[in-house]
């Protein structure tokens, strides 16, 4: 299975810690932002790379070149930053079949694995995992309500009075289908194209997206201190190794 990640931004809440790289680039823990999502998805069978860079493309792509860990990267160029779903229509030509999504400022040390099993069920048309805020924080984020089945029913982007406190996370899997939905979005209030409305389409037109929930623990490194907390808990994560707690590979496809 491909994998995509998402890593065009420039990352102006993380200065001073982006003044000379892209936000992707960040280390965390010794290693890249990117690295962290690069290893992640090798674990969970990524045959190949795609890598949709922006600002400061060239420090993403000298450092990488165009292998990592032996398995090959492509690149590709959101020109300008407008929204998730516009990143995404820049990976359309090197995707035909279903795919890996993460978002490129997120750390994970969670159950991946589960979305990417749901997806090669082939009963869904995308998975994601979904996390449980503080109600006070869901407006923040892309807010989900779900069904009995945990098929998500409706997807709201930072909507002022939330439905539910259970938002979408940055991790995905999708159908090509995406595609054609992200072609049909219109630009937010905040003059982007957004992941939310593409998946809302997706609701829309009878494609089944299931939830799943969080079991472990995720940080989008927004804020410099958002890092902070990363390393502290990956801190913690090391200093527990021997509980079994990692993440189990999922088997690639044949």
């Amino acid at each position: 299975m491909k994998a995509v990640v998402l890593a065009a931004g420039e990352g102006t809440r993380l200065r001073p810690l982006t003044e000379d790289k892209p936000k992707g680039m960040v280390e965390v823990n010794g290693k890249p932002l990117i690295t962290h999502c690069f290893d992640q998805l090798l674990d969970l069978g990524a045959d190949e790379l795609i890598v949709v860079v922006g600002y400061m493309k060239e420090k993403i792509i000298d450092h990488y070149g165009d292998e990592y860990a032996g398995v090959p990267i492509t690149y590709t160029h959101q020109r300008e930053q407008k929204g998730l779903a516009h990143a995404l229509l820049t990976v359309e030509e090197h995707i035909d079949d279903d795919f890996m999504l993460i978002l490129g400022d997120n750390i994970f040390q969670a159950n991946l694995k589960d979305v990417v099993r749901r997806q090669r069920e082939e009963r869904a048309d995308a998975a994601f995992l979904v996390e449980e805020v503080p109600w006070e924080e869901a407006s923040r984020y892309g807010v989900c309500d779900t069904n009995q089945y945990g098929e998500i029913t409706d997807v709201v982007e930072k909507p002022e009075d939330p439905p539910s406190n259970l938002v979408m996370t940055g991790f995905y899997t999708f159908s090509p289908a995406i595609f054609h939905a992200c072609h049909l979005v219109q630009p937010s209030n905040r003059d982007e194209y957004e992941i939310s409305d593409a998946v809302d389409l997706l609701i829309q037109s009878g494609r089944t997206i299931d939830a799943i929930g969080l079991d472990g623990w995720r940080i989008d490194v927004g804020y410099p201190e958002d890092r902070d907390e990363a390393e502290r808990r990956l801190a913690g994560d090391a200093e527990r190794e021997s509980d079994g707690s990692s993440e189990e590979p999922v088997e690639p496809d044949a």
